[in-house]
């Protein structure tokens, strides 16, 4: 009778560790796909980001060519507006 409860014993343990493994199975099986999905995730904003960089880096381009040709704006309006300084009883430069 004693072995008879140690098989039973034995058997239900066995079939327990069996649903814990089975358990451990399948969180194995969902943390390899979120792990999937987050790695594709990330190469997808990885190329997102390296495009946004591409284009900032070319606005930034022309952002300084714009600023070149402002400053080139501005001194010649200074140079201008000095030479029309320079004619003090011809023009009269106000300020509005």
């Amino acid at each position: 009778m004693q072995k008879d409860h140690l098989e039973i014993l034995l058997e239900d343990i066995s079939s327990k560790f069996s649903l814990v493994l089975e358990g451990h199975d399948a969180i194995r099986a969902e943390m390899k796909t979120m792990h999937d999905n987050l790695t594709e995730k990330i190469e997808h904003n990885s190329f997102i980001t390296n495009i946004v960089n591409q284009k900032v880096d070319k606005l930034e381009a022309k952002v300084d060519k714009l600023e070149a040709k402002v400053d080139g704006i501005a001194a010649d309006l200074a140079a201008h507006r000095a030479d029309t300084e320079a004619h003090h009883g011809l023009y009269l430069v106000k300020e509005g």
